[in-house]
């Protein structure tokens, strides 16, 4: 997908009917070079690979592929490769699934609509979901060689970071007019293509090197973005210990700035607020009748009844048992 360099004689771009399947088009790969074409051929994988379309855009050192699923039916993805991959989840909702990125917690967020991942050159990315819709994700591949220059990107040198499920409105903004110029490309918008893969490739470069340095949080707090991505992902792990470290990650921050950050946005230490939220939880499990007050605490992470009951005395002033008196 990735054209070399020396390939003067080829157009800059070329699309690919969505309903041809790569093998359709060996032709154009023998135009790659044997790096980037390994990478390739360990990109992205999609199973079942019937299961979705895939239509292609390739530039020099830089390529797009709108991939759309097209029934709902589980979906795994896997990418391992010398290149840098920014997906777009241009639309998803899923009932089941995971995603992981090497260097970064496993997330099982379920509306993942407009989100962002960066996976580095050589890092491993796996996903899978069973969509509630018709999942469709704009994958980009950068050659590393053919990135922006620090300089001109006029940001600090900064080696490319992880980070999973983000928000950010220039990439998304600059990815979704590429995605929609992909797929009603005209003969005449190769100029078109290459301003907007260029914008894209330096924002990119732009986005990581901010994240990739001790970043002070604006005004003393979490910025939107990163309060939505800590607060889902305890939501999702509530029955598990979540280190401080854990969380810092996920927001490109030091645990040291996150904690402060965290406690200026929510008015609570981390730690403090998973709790918090755990015994939420278990107020929501209590209005029912079928579970015991020993199993609502296993659910939300309590190993021993004693315990849960007493840090649900601690929040409420009142026991768990008596708490589901009241509501009877």
């Amino acid at each position: 997908m990735l054209m070399n360099s020396s390939c003067v004689n080829v157009a800059p771009h070329r699309t690919l009917d969505p309903h041809e399947s790569h093998s359709e088009h060996s032709d154009a790969y023998r135009l790659l070079d044997r790096r980037v074409a390994d990478g390739i051929n360990h990109g992205v994988q999609i199973y079942p690979s019937d299961g979705v379309t895939r239509r292609t855009v390739t530039w020099d050192g830089m390529s797009a592929e709108i991939v759309q699923a097209t029934r709902r039916e589980k979906l795994e993805f896997r990418f391992h490769a010398p290149l840098h991959l920014l997906a777009v989840c241009d639309q998803g909702m899923r009932s089941e699934g995971e995603t992981f990125v090497e260097g970064l917690p496993r997330s099982r967020l379920r509306d993942v609509t407009r989100k962002l991942t960066l996976v580095p050159a050589g890092h491993e990315y796996h996903e899978w979901h069973e969509p509630r819709v018709l999942t469709r994700i704009v994958y980009f591949y950068f050659d590393p060689a053919r990135m922006p220059s620090h300089s001109e990107a006029g940001v600090q040198p900064a080696p490319f970071a992880p980070r999973l499920f983000f928000e950010d409105t220039a990439l998304s903004d600059t990815a979704l007019k590429l995605r929609r110029l992909i797929e009603n490309a005209a003969s005449d918008s190769g100029s078109y293509f290459e301003a907007l893969r260029a914008v894209l490739a330096h924002e990119l470069v732009r986005l990581n090197a901010g994240a990739s340095g001790v970043e002070v949080p604006a005004k003393g707090g979490l910025a939107a973005w990163q309060q939505r991505t800590v607060t889902a992902y305890i939501e999702e792990h509530l029955a598990e210990a979540i280190s401080l470290a854990t969380l810092a990650r996920l927001v490109g921050l030091s645990p040291y700035y996150f904690c402060r950050a965290f406690k200026q946005s929510l008015g609570t230490p981390p730690h403090r607020y998973h709790n918090s939220r755990r015994i939420e939880r278990a107020k929501l499990l209590l209005a029912g009748p079928a579970p015991s007050v020993t199993d609502i605490g296993l659910t939300v992470g309590y190993s021993e009844t004693s315990s849960f009951t007493a840090a649900f005395h601690k929040t409420t002033g009142v026991t768990p048992t008596a708490y589901r008196r009241t509501l009877t």
